[in-house]
């Protein structure tokens, strides 16, 4: 063992130092500091290396040092007693010079860390909640440069008692034996004591069947008489327990205490539990019987239990139906029954997954589950552990939610719980929102050159989506204020760019952040920044040289774009010469896009460049361009025309092409001219109209090909040849003609039914036969019900008719039509025979020409019709009158119908007889004869005196038309009472009524 030198006081215990080394110490003017190797073995686990550096300040003052003694507690071993559960509190009080250090330690093993608290700058130890591992020695040690002292606290952890085996009631039958049991924890340990009916076992009544043996009482062949009250007292330092038990002595047959013919549901394999409680003295023996079979006595799948417990470790669908508990002892048997019904579980089948959805999208999270279909469930939604309160926005369906125009507040964790009376399962999943990133923030501009300048932002939040790129745009105040544009874009990973700029420019900025939803919000803009001016570095686009007369030329181009402008003042400088010619450039300076030269020959190829200028000077010249003057109208024509390999649609054609100078221009094209100047059938008619088609002059053989021609036609064509801007002459006009073709179709085709059992069918020839026609094929077959074979009928082209016998009214036929000549057939008509459905309605159909209703619908529109015609009539002639009533008293010999040499005029006659046939009223004047005549025809009409004449018959606008019929107003006599024209007896006549109408 090692051995360490140690300063030691009065007060202090030299422990383990041997005398010599201690006298060396003590004769030793120098205080020497000990070594940390030389301390206890616990102080070496808990002394830090820190030291007191107060050496030359003491040394200054002059102060004696002391090594540390303690003041509390006194001695080197004190003990300390706490309870089970309280907290512990140790306090060491030190004196010495320097002052000393407090360390805790513990000798058994370490202090209890987590449960440890130091107050008092040590000197305190605190400890929570003792335990008995809390027990053993705590060392206190008080350390110095002067040396050091221990005290030694040995802790007992004690409790009061506690219950291990508490006495129960018994119930027993004459001659049986029982046993209490009184057991109990504690420190130091607690002591039992045995009291019956209230007063100590010892001094109470003997009983020889009554027998004590520490904790336990033991009662043999127990009597009626041996009812009591037991009771058992543990007590130790630090309390006691106190525990009643009654033994009861009794003979009573088996019954059931508990609820009877239970139902109990479980979900198949899980564990149950059948309970059957019942009372019986002496205690009765319990079975379980399932289908006539004691179960839970040979283990398997039961565990039965004394109390009359039935377990079932794992229920399957054949552990259901009926259980019957049987108790029984020699007084009797009790039954009861319980139903158990296995369930299927409840699974998820498709539970909720993650979702990333875009803001403003639907999100559809899937709860669909698989359960019993006898136990009804419950479906609720939770989010983040919340219940989901569902409206107008969130709507649950049968096996799923749906969140329709999803933000940022629907993200979080969503939970489908679904329950039954038996079991529950839930599933999570995560809702993400994504969206379009927060805009850039604080934009700065610095590192300013003549073109470029730094920008830097701060990147707004992603969203959820990461931010791809950063799109910068720019604002210039000058050409078009408030018009952003789009300068450049930038990686996702870059807040800190160099713009590429342009001169004289007042230049503004702002930014976008773009992830894969979509752009942000822009930026707040930047502050301004002008650059200077300089010379133009854009070359003018699109230079070319159009010529629009034959001596002219314009000279074009597209304008620089603003921005590109550079300064000032932008203006172009155009420059042209002949091609292939010495002579030197010219120019021209000019605000506009196009120069014209007005001095050019006929189409003459210019070579041409083009400069922009400003204020700061001259841009890059642009790569020579050559134009051309403007075109003369050709002046010759194509020779050699002709045509070859026709067929009934389309011709060839060839031609010699003209001399490239007699084009005056680039040559566009070849075109013909032609047109159909009538039919090879001498009796068709045709149309003229003229056609064009343009062929390429590029081919080394020049042809072309007609097509589109109608067959069997006579052809007109000639051709010229085009540059861009003229057509020339044309050639001479050749014909040609179109073979025969295959016929178009029929003007029209119908079938009609005649009669219930005949079908009637009639066509006309085609439009444009296409050639001569050599007859028609008439096909056609049943297409209702089975279908037929198809029939076909040739026809000679003089036959445009056919009418077939149809065996059955209601079956329908369906009938194609087409011409033919002697190149083959042409395109079908097709037609189908009209559909009746009953034979009533056939009947209806053919026979409504003999039905009373429609004759008599025929006249009443005929009537009508009649009548309108007399009133446009009467409208018509309201403008001139005869004075009728002025001759009312003229003799009416004038009147008769009779020729100068005494012959009757029939013509005149029958006028008359029209006029008196009309479908007038008939009055009592009407029956008198007419005045002055004398003369009958067959006995019906004689002219006599009558008061109703017709110079009686004025109205004051009746007429006669050139043929003598009368077309006036009947109204009745012209003498008779004005006041008389309603009040009369007689009946209006239909007349007044029309005229009335007019």
């Amino acid at each position: 063992m090692e051995t360490c030198t140690s300063p030691t006081s009065s007060s202090v215990t030299p422990g383990p130092l041997t005398a010599a080394m201690l006298a060396l110490l003590r004769q030793s003017s120098r205080r020497i500091p000990t070594p940390s190797k030389c301390l206890p073995r616990h102080l070496k686990m808990t002394q830090q290396a820190s030291h007191l550096n107060h050496s030359d300040f003491h040394s200054a003052r002059n102060v004696a040092e002391k090594v540390p003694s303690f003041l509390s507690p006194p001695g080197t071993v004190s003990s300390k007693v706490v309870l089970r559960g309280e907290q512990l509190v140790l306090k060491c009080i030190a004196s010495g010079y320097p002052t000393p250090v407090i360390r805790w330690s513990k000798m058994d093993g370490d202090l209890p860390t987590r449960k440890v608290k130091l107050e008092d700058f040590g000197k305190t130890l605190r400890i929570m909640s003792m335990s008995d591992e809390n027990s053993g020695e705590y060392v206190c040690t008080a350390t110095n440069r002067m040396g050091f002292v221990s005290h030694t606290v040995v802790v007992h952890v004690q409790a009061p008692p506690s219950w291990v085996n508490k006495p129960t009631n018994l119930v027993l039958t004459a001659e049986k034996n029982g046993r209490l049991l009184c057991r109990a924890n504690g420190v130091p340990k607690a002591t039992i004591q045995w009291m019956v009916n209230g007063e100590p076992i010892d001094s109470a009544q003997p009983n020889p069947r009554r027998q004590v043996v520490g904790d336990t009482l033991t009662l043999n062949s127990i009597q009626m008489g041996d009812s009591a009250v037991y009771q058992c007292n543990a007590s130790n330092d630090h309390g006691y327990l106190l525990a009643n038990a009654f033994i009861s002595i009794q003979e009573v047959a088996p019954r059931m205490v508990g609820l009877r013919n239970q139902v109990v549901k479980v979900i198949e394999s899980n564990r149950t539990i059948l309970y059957c409680p019942f009372f019986g003295s002496p205690l009765p023996e319990l079975r379980w019987v399932k289908d006539g079979l004691t179960v839970g006595v040979d283990g398997g799948p039961y565990r039965s239990y004394p109390n009359g417990t039935l377990e079932i470790r794992r229920a399957r669908i054949n552990d259901q139906g009926s259980y019957s508990c049987v108790a029984s002892n020699f007084l009797g048997r009790a039954e009861n029954h319980v139903h158990l019904e296995v369930k299927e579980p409840t699974r998820m089948i498709r539970p909720p997954e993650h979702l990333r959805a875009i803001r403003g999208s639907i999100a559809r999270f899937e709860c669909k589950v698989k359960h019993d279909f006898s136990l009804p469930v419950t479906v609720s939604w939770l989010k983040n552990g919340r219940h989901l309160s569902l409206g107008w926005r969130l709507r649950r369906e049968d096996d799923s939610l749906t969140i329709p125009n999803v933000h940022r507040e629907d993200e979080g964790n969503y939970s489908c719980v679904v329950r039954t009376e038996l079991d529950r399962v839930s599933a999570s999943a995560r809702l993400i929102i994504l969206d379009q990133p927060d805009p850039p923030t604080d934009l700065e501009l610095s590192d300013p050159t003549e073109r470029t300048v730094r920008l830097t932002w701060v990147p707004g939040y992603d969203n959820r989506s990461p931010i791809k790129e950063f799109l910068v745009q720019y604002e210039e105040d000058y050409w078009e204020p408030g018009w952003w544009k789009n300068l450049s874009s930038y990686p996702g990973n870059l807040n800190s760019v160099i713009l590429p700029l342009k001169p004289f420019i007042n230049y503004r900025f702002r930014v976008f952040a773009v992830n894969a939803i979509g752009r942000s919000l822009p930026s707040r803009p930047s502050q301004r920044y002008q650059t200077s001016g300089a010379a133009p570095d854009a070359i003018p686009t699109n230079i070319r040289g159009v010529g629009t007369w034959k001596t002219r030329m314009d000279i074009r181009w597209d304008a620089l774009q603003d921005t590109e402008r550079n300064g000032p003042r932008l203006r172009y400088l155009v420059w042209w010469r002949r091609r292939d010619s010495r002579e030197e450039w010219k120019n021209a300076t000019t605000y506009w896009l196009r120069y014209t030269i007005y001095d050019a020959d006929t189409f003459t190829p210019y070579e041409i460049k083009l400069q922009a200028v400003n204020d700061f000077g001259l841009g890059p010249e642009s790569n020579i361009v050559i134009g051309y003057s403007g075109e003369d109208r050709p002046i010759a024509a194509p020779t050699d025309v002709h045509v070859s390999q026709t067929d009934s649609t389309m011709a060839t054609v060839h031609w010699t092409p003209v001399p490239y100078k007699t084009i005056m221009g680039n040559v566009k094209e070849y075109k013909a001219y032609y047109w159909r100047e009538s039919s090879q059938l001498k009796w068709l008619g045709v149309s003229r109209e003229k056609k064009s088609k343009g062929f390429d002059s590029t081919n080394s053989h020049p042809m072309g090909v007609l097509t589109g021609l109608i067959p069997y036609s006579n052809y007109k064509m000639y051709m010229v040849v085009a540059n861009n801007r003229y057509e020339g002459p044309p050639s001479s006009i050749i014909e040609f003609q179109t073979t025969e073709g295959v016929p178009a179709r029929p003007r029209y085709f119908r079938v009609q039914q005649r009669h219930m059992d005949t079908l009637y069918l009639d066509w006309d020839r085609p439009a444009e036969p296409n050639g001569i026609l050599t007859g028609y094929t008439l096909k056609y077959q049943v297409v209702n019900g089975t279908r037929g074979a198809r029939t076909q009928l040739d026809f000679p082209p003089n036959t445009t008719y056919y009418s077939m016998h149809r065996p059955d009214r209601y079956t329908r036929y369906r009938f194609s039509l087409a011409a033919r000549t002697q190149l083959g057939i042409g395109e079908f008509t097709m037609e189908d025979s009209p559909l009746f459905t009953t034979e009533a309605f056939t009947r209806e159909q053919v026979d409504i020409a003999t039905q009373g209703w429609f004759i008599g619908l025929m006249c009443a529109i005929a009537l009508l019709v009649v009548i309108l015609l007399i009133v446009c009539f009467i409208k018509k002639s309201r403008g001139g009158k005869y004075p009728v009533r002025d001759k009312k008293d003229l003799p009416l010999d004038s009147l008769e119908p009779k020729d100068q040499d005494g012959s009757f005029d029939y013509r005149s006659f029958e006028r008359i007889n029209r006029v008196s046939t009309l479908p007038y009223p008939k009055r009592e004047e009407d029956n008198k004869p007419l005045r002055s005549s004398q003369i009958s025809l067959d006995g019906m009409v004689k002219m006599q005196d009558s008061d109703d004449s017709l110079v009686d018959y004025d109205g004051g606008d009746g007429q006669f038309n050139e043929d003598g019929s009368f077309i006036g107003q009947y109204a009745g006599k012209k003498d008779r009472d004005d006041n008389e024209g309603n009040l009369s007896s007689e009946a209006t006549s239909p007349m007044n009524a029309i005229y009335s109408l007019a």
